[in-house]
């Protein structure tokens, strides 16, 4: 099992990576706006080397210029970290920047993370930061999200969700539509939720899913708020039910559709779980597929940037002697934090 779709906080990684050996001299000289070094460069590569060398300097130079947040859409499968690794990788190789054995030498950095984890088992809506826009991840986990649960009564298991081992096995067949709905207004609002042993919660350190895989003994952490804006049920097909979840951070899924089982005199796991909004990204509208994660279209998506986040969060421009990579940036905003929460900043 891997980290819970609750959010752990941002992930972000640091990729230093140099620009082409070709543009080294060129780049020494831009110290204003990406457009500026991106003309040197591409002069630079064009006097030592082919039309296709300019080509990749200027990529690198508009890769190194990014900055903002954007969306991409996670399939069932990989981690959220190998996904963003698989992001950093495929971008670093369109702009002609090697992932490995980089230089000492002309070193310029490439920040890139995440706002808030996915089950491995689960898809939907990831919201990436890129060069500065890392700095505004921590406000993406104040946000509201929205998720599209299918639940299964009848099994409970170790993960709470379909991946783990059946660890209770009851009756559902007197179970209703009627049953289900009356219940729903008990998870509405603000309610206290225990998490799941299987999640990105920490002990000494380290992740309780990674302990328990271990087979270590783990205590269940104690019941903490959560809120839930809005729950409501879109179809019951016994033992099948589909939830349409919208709730702040810090709030699991697999807690809600387990702690309905019980409600219900039964149990419950989670089957599938798509996550179909994150603060004002959506699945549909705004998360980039695999097949458009281009420098071009980040780029474009990057530009829409001010029309979605909240007044507090803006996009300024960057002052000369802040960066020479960058021309535009998106300020982060400081929120406060829960206490004790597993929102935390993580760099790697």
């Amino acid at each position: 099992m891997a980290a819970t779709e609750a959010e752990i906080g941002p992930a972000v990684e640091r990729v230093t990576a140099p620009v082409p050996e070709t543009a080294e001299t060129a780049a020494g000289t831009a110290t204003t706006s990406p457009a500026t070094a991106a003309a040197a460069i591409v002069a630079a590569a064009a006097r030592t080397g082919t039309e296709a060398t300019a080509s990749k300097a200027a990529l690198a130079t508009k890769l190194l210029s990014l900055s903002g947040v954007f969306a991409v859409r996670k399939p069932k499968g990989p981690t959220s970290a190998e996904l963003l690794n698989r992001l950093k990788q495929k971008l670093l190789a369109e702009a002609g920047m090697p992932h490995k054995e980089w230089t000492k030498r002309k070193k310029q950095t490439l920040k890139i993370g995440h706002g808030g984890t996915l089950d491995s088992a689960a898809r939907g809506v990831l919201v990436v930061g890129i060069g500065r826009g890392t700095k505004m991840l921590t406000s993406m986990l104040s946000e509201s999200k929205r998720y599209v649960a299918v639940g299964e009564l009848g099994r409970a298991t170790d993960t709470l969700d379909s991946t783990g081992k059946i660890t209770e096995v009851k009756p559902y067949d007197k179970i209703t539509q009627e049953d289900i709905e009356s219940i729903l207004q008990k998870f509405t609002g603000n309610i206290m939720q225990v998490p799941p042993l299987y999640s990105a919660l920490k002990k000494d350190g380290q992740r309780l899913s990674t302990l328990m895989k271990r087979g270590e003994v783990v205590e269940a952490k104690p019941a903490r708020p959560v809120t839930v804006y809005s729950i409501s049920l879109q179809k019951f097909q016994p033992p099948f039910f589909t939830l349409d979840v919208e709730c702040g951070g810090g709030f699991y899924v697999r807690s809600l559709v387990s702690d309905i089982g019980k409600e219900l005199s039964s149990c419950a796991n989670v089957l599938e779980l798509t996550r179909t909004k994150q603060g004002p990204f959506t699945l549909e509208e705004h998360a980039l597929a695999e097949d458009r994660w281009t420098i071009d279209d980040i780029a474009q998506s990057l530009e829409h940037c001010p029309s979605l986040l909240p007044a507090e969060l803006t996009l300024k421009k960057t002052k000369p002697e802040e960066s020479r990579e960058q021309v535009l940036s998106c300020k982060s905003a400081t929120l406060n934090e829960t206490t004790g929460n597993d929102e935390i900043i993580k760099t790697f």
